[in-house]
């Protein structure tokens, strides 16, 4: 399976984590809960209009993670989203607040290892701590459901300010390489012509 560019401040994720702004703004405490669960097939939808929303077009600049200015077209389809739901060693797990999908992420058991990717939050809850707590979850769930000790995760290398957001988070980078897609516009249509993932890598144990 080709490497899936994590996203969204993150939980990848109003506004914000740059280094000029508040790492972690406190979350609304009057906000309603969040809730955790698998998703199902009939979410697909409403995920895929996540992940474009947090990512993709004009919509996604009201968050500080998106990728229009370097990608354009779609960041994933029904189709993909759907595998992920089927795959045997593969959760999709959902993130609701009042009934509504606000967050999303992948997380998929490789051995001694967990992947976590597909990472998205709605642009308009980015910078509210949202993110931070929920790759928190995200791991907490990898650790005790498969006794995993790293959590892996491939990131645009160009994406400095959403790497340096993991490395907060304890993730390192590695260095290690993997080539973008360049023509499979399933993934996007590229604007320049150095993207690559880099692989960032943090203990569990």
């Amino acid at each position: 399976m080709r490497p899936e560019p994590t996203g969204s401040v993150t939980l990848i994720g109003a506004r914000a984590a740059p280094e000029n702004e508040p790492e972690t703004p406190p979350m609304d405490t009057a906000a309603s809960p969040l809730t955790f669960r698998d998703a199902t097939d009939a979410d697909v939808d409403e995920i895929v209009a996540l992940i474009e929303s947090a990512y993709r077009g004009e919509s996604s600049r009201a968050g500080w993670t998106t990728e229009a200015d370097i990608l354009q077209g779609r960041r994933t389809d029904p189709q993909g989203v759907l595998e992920v739901v089927k795959a045997p060693e593969s959760r999709l797990l959902t993130v609701e607040r009042d009934g509504g999908i606000v967050a999303c992420c992948q997380l998929e058991h490789r051995g001694a290892h967990a992947y976590f990717g597909m990472f998205a939050v709605s642009p308009v809850l980015q910078g509210g701590g949202l993110g931070k707590a929920i790759i928190a979850e995200a791991e907490r769930q990898a650790r005790e459901a498969w006794g995993v000790t790293e959590m892996h995760m491939t990131v645009i290398s160009v994406r400095e300010d959403l790497i340096a957001w993991y490395e907060r988070r304890g993730y390192r980078r590695t260095g290690e390489m993997t080539p973008f897609p360049y023509g499979d516009e399933r993934f996007g249509i590229p604007q320049r012509d150095d993207l690559r993932f880099e692989l960032l890598v943090k203990p569990l144990v």
